[in-house]
């Protein structure tokens, strides 16, 4: 059975993306590897083996298009209204949050936050299907 180990997203400034990452969701860099073009940082908590993989090409020196395709990646939380909280004062800019019903019941809570290059991430209340 396959199983989910990391997802990449290309940044502009590496500190930028760490700091953000570590405020927002407590995820610390847990390995670094630097080479002659790129450098790739990897970002987990203890809460899941799950990674964030940082990419920061280093002749970059534009922010990255990030098109019509790229969604978003979700983080499950216990108590989605002290996140929120939390976000604002961190000064995150968290959007306000969203409640999905369908037939009459609770499907998801949900806010979502841009990191600093712009990739949207959807913060869910544990609930359901979202755990």
């Amino acid at each position: 059975m396959a199983k989910a180990i990391h997802m990449m997203i290309r940044v502009l400034e590496e500190q930028r993306s760490v700091d953000f990452y570590r405020t927002a969701f407590h995820l610390d860099v847990s390995d670094r590897f630097d080479f002659d073009g790129f450098t790739l940082v990897y970002l987990r908590n203890g809460e899941a083996d799950f990674e964030v993989e940082l990419t920061i090409n280093k002749d970059q020196t534009q922010p990255y298009d990030l098109g019509d395709g790229y969604g978003h990646v979700a983080f499950a939380v216990d108590d989605l209204d002290a996140e929120h909280a939390r976000f604002a004062a961190a000064g995150l800019s968290p959007r306000d949050i969203v409640e999905f019903n369908r037939d009459g019941a609770l499907m998801a809570r949900f806010f979502f936050v841009q990191d600093p290059d712009g990739y949207k991430i959807e913060i869910l209340q544990r609930h359901g299907r979202y755990r």
